[in-house]
């Protein structure tokens, strides 16, 4: 089990990494953490409406960053642990289809189980602080310009993004 702390505009989120709910996913978020490349992230999907779904994060605000590790997939890892409440899960576009893209369960999202999404830890501390992560702009942030203009887009039409200051590993 790691901890990493995640240092964000809204307060601090301590998370619990399993690696044995889902080791190729632990593995690539610790991978990210000691890399900074969260550093800067903004949280740019947040689901909360009609019913609480997901808060989703994990395209580099710088770029470069981020199209050096759009296509550095890793293979899934089987589903050992269930999508509820404050379980950090990658975020996929289809099998085998991992990078950087993570999300925080705001409910529980089980159904997501048979899909194939595997958990790799989860929200220790900080609840109440993914709770209040900004949410207004909902899923109106367009990925492909945040991949292609990074923060520069984010802070030009989306100003009040929660975003992680710095994310750090505290115990490994």
């Amino acid at each position: 089990m790691a901890k990493v702390k995640l240092e964000c505009s809204c307060g601090d989120i301590l998370l619990d990494i399993n690696p044995a709910w889902a080791p190729r996913g632990a593995a690539r978020f610790l991978e990210l953490v000691k890399n900074g490349f969260f550093d800067g992230v903004r949280f740019f999907r947040v689901v909360k409406k009609p019913r609480p779904f997901i808060v989703q994060f994990g395209i580099s605000g710088d770029p470069q960053t981020a199209s050096a590790w759009r296509d550095k997939t890793i293979p899934d890892d089987p589903v050992k642990q269930s999508n509820k409440r404050g379980t950090l899960t990658f975020a996929t576009s289809g099998p085998n289809s991992r990078t950087t893209q993570l999300f925080i369960n705001f409910g529980d999202n089980s159904f997501l189980d048979g899909q194939g999404f595997s958990p790799v830890g989860e929200v220790a501390e900080g609840m109440s602080v993914v709770d209040a992560i900004y949410g207004e702009y909902g899923e109106s942030p367009d990925q492909g310009s945040i991949q292609r203009r990074g923060n520069a887009y984010l802070s030009e039409k989306f100003p009040n993004l929660d975003y992680i200051k710095a994310a750090s590993l505290i115990e490994e």
